[in-house]
């Protein structure tokens, strides 16, 4: 599997570019800003992009969504719960002084416990509220693409419209602290981890289950 991380915008979101070593199809998650860096590592990696999966609509993961589409012509999968949201991302980013393309509407809304899959690779999407209300995590291949629900020794915001404490720590419990020790974590910001380091040492998760 490839999967190769970029950190792109002024908030340094992680978008990902994952593919398959047999076909060389694969999907971009989470293209929140710089879409010719996005797109120039998608040429290298000679990746046919079949999906464009957002973890959430928050404008700083979806930035580069409208030119990454366009270029690719592949197909934009988004939680249902989050994707009437999508069209209040550009209005969200004059907020912060940053710029967000109205974003297109989704070819695909997801739910949790459906498959998304790329040739021979397979991930379960994972319903994990709490962030947004409709936040998903990708788990599958030994990996999970968090977005942002779980970061290296940290955890999402809730403080946002829509952002929920219990739920988001429900999520996080029930969702991604039942997954293998070994199970590598990509985040939405950040470095990456594994589940078993975050059981072990996230001080907000130590602090729940004490």
């Amino acid at each position: 599997m490839i999967v190769k991380p970029l950190e792109v915008g002024p908030l340094a979101s992680n978008c990902y570019i994952v593919g398959s070593e047999q076909t060389q199809e694969g999907i971009i998650i989470d293209p929140g800003a710089d879409a010719p860096v996005i797109l120039k590592k998608v040429k290298e990696l000679k990746l046919d992009i079949k999906y464009i999966v957002l973890t959430h609509g928050h404008f700083d993961h979806i930035g580069a969504l409208s030119e990454v589409k366009e270029a690719t012509a592949a197909a934009v999968a988004i939680h249902e719960a989050d994707a009437d949201s999508l069209g209040d991302s550009a209005f969200a980013a004059t907020q912060w002084g940053l710029h967000c393309p109205e974003p297109p509407s989704p070819d695909r809304l997801l739910k949790g416990g459906d498959s998304l899959d790329i040739s021979e690779l397979h991930f379960l999407v994972l319903h994990t509220p709490g962030h947004t209300p409709g936040g998903i995590c990708l788990y599958g291949e030994g990996v999970v693409f968090s977005g942002d629900t779980l970061f290296n020794f940290g955890i999402g915001r809730y403080d946002l419209p829509g952002g929920d404490y219990t739920l988001l720590m429900n999520s996080l419990t029930t969702k991604l602290m039942v997954l293998p020790d070994k199970t590598k974590v990509y985040p939405g910001h950040g470095p990456t981890s594994t589940i078993g380091a975050e059981r072990r040492g996230n001080p907000f998760l130590t602090m729940q289950s004490g």
